[in-house]
């Protein structure tokens, strides 16, 4: 196996270790903490301003600090981790250049919208109850744009896999 299939598997393996971390770790702290309600990088559909007031006022300061510190950390390296895996299945499974293209620029896009919702997340939780209902608004279409991003291109990559074992499995 070449180095660079080692260092993709290596980004692969740890972007799968970030993700099982906060799944299964810090987000259900933080909305247990909350009374039960989601925190915001779950809801993938966005939230309203009432929704996330809601979410504000029922969450204690143990997820508040679990959401500013471990959380943050956690989503500070995820997003490219994830950026990087996706373009790299993108690559080795698309043979089009411009679909290619099209799909990293997408899974990039995504990271980016990641990195724009955790830094108005953030935002949202250090203002406390005095959020200004258009950063919410704000915060809430980066979620929903990372959402739509992420989804895109990990459906793409789906659609490639079932297509080559399809294809592998019609020549064996």
């Amino acid at each position: 196996m070449s180095r660079a299939r080692i260092a993709y598997w290596a980004v692969f393996m740890a972007a799968l270790a970030l993700y099982a971390a906060m799944v299964g770790g810090t987000l259900p702290a933080i909305a247990r903490d909350a009374g039960g309600l989601t925190p915001f990088d779950m809801r993938p559909m966005g939230y309203t301003v009432a929704e996330a007031r809601a979410f504000l006022a029922a969450l204690g300061d143990e997820g508040r600090a679990l959401y500013l510190g471990p959380q943050r950390w956690l989503d500070l390296a995820y997003p490219v981790l994830l950026a990087i895996v996706l373009i790299g299945a993108v690559r080795m499974l698309i043979r089009r250049f411009w679909l290619q293209l099209g799909l990293s620029l997408a899974a990039l896009g995504g990271m980016a919208a990641d990195y724009l919702e955790n830094a108005r997340v953030a935002a949202m939780l250090v203002a406390g109850g005095a959020v200004a209902d258009e950063l919410i608004g704000a915060a809430s279409r980066a979620t929903q744009l990372k959402a739509g991003l992420t989804s895109l291109v990990m459906l793409a990559v789906c659609v490639a896999l079932a297509r080559a074992a399809w294809k592998r499995w019609r020549t064996t």
